[in-house]
């Protein structure tokens, strides 16, 4: 494949902004909380990519959010939430949740487990639109559909083509799960978009990188990208503009 065009940047999980409060241990992708990086704040309308260690029955009490698009995927262990809006739920690993916060929600996160901790990424995606209706969606992701190919699990409102939930952003997520040796292909969604590659576990290479464990690749400026797994590798595609 012809790089020459591309632009990325290899992002290390050791080089991530990082908390521990005990309870919760955080690895931040992007500037948040007390951890700011000026060469990390956002990327395009990706503004949040948090790794999250929650000890049992902890977690994030009541607190407000708006105009934000917020996409949690529990990775083990399973997490209550309850909102404004009236949803009351647990989502374990295996599951997604979404919820558009809109003109504005309050909502609380904790783990529901007494002996297990939980770990989750949540991701917060710029809208394209503010003030809209708040607005909650939580779904089982078929863990079978992404082996050795990629799974939809996010897309924009008003694709009917896709299989994810949608959020009000042209975004598409993708999660897939690839045996080593395997190879696959991606092509950006959208014209202007960028892509943010998250490896959850395993080993793959891009571009002659190799990536492992937690850690991330941003490209912009390319059409299509190949991943072949080093070894069993699992991980998070977020297509996202970078203009909005």
């Amino acid at each position: 494949m012809n790089t020459s065009d591309t632009k990325y940047t290899v992002i290390r999980a050791n080089t991530r902004g990082g908390a521990d409060h005990g309870w919760l241990k955080a690895n931040h992708s992007f500037s948040f909380a007390n951890y700011y990086d000026p060469e990390r704040v956002h990327f395009g309308a990706l503004r949040v990519l948090n790794d999250d260690w929650v000890a049992p029955m902890e977690g994030f009490g009541k607190h407000p959010h708006d105009n934000m698009e917020i996409i949690t995927i529990p990775l083990n262990g399973e997490l209550s939430h309850g909102d404004s809006m009236g949803n009351s739920s647990v989502i374990t690993a295996g599951e997604i949740q979404v919820m558009s916060a809109g003109s504005g929600v309050f909502h609380s996160e904790m783990n529901n487990s007494k002996e297990v901790a939980a770990e989750l990424l949540q991701i917060w995606i710029f809208p394209d639109r503010k003030s809209v209706e708040p607005r909650y969606d939580q779904r089982i992701i078929d863990v079978s559909g992404m082996k050795n190919r990629l799974l939809n699990i996010i897309k924009p409102f008003g694709d009917n083509e896709e299989e994810g939930i949608w959020i009000y952003q042209h975004s598409w997520f993708y999660m897939g799960e690839l045996e080593k040796g395997k190879r696959i292909e991606y092509k950006t969604k959208k014209e202007g978009n960028g892509i943010y590659l998250f490896v959850i576990e395993g080993d793959i290479s891009i571009f002659d990188n190799k990536l492992s464990r937690r850690d991330a690749i941003a490209i912009t400026d390319s059409a299509t990208l190949e991943i072949t797994a080093e070894k069993e590798a699992k991980f998070l595609i977020i297509d996202v503009p970078m203009k909005w």
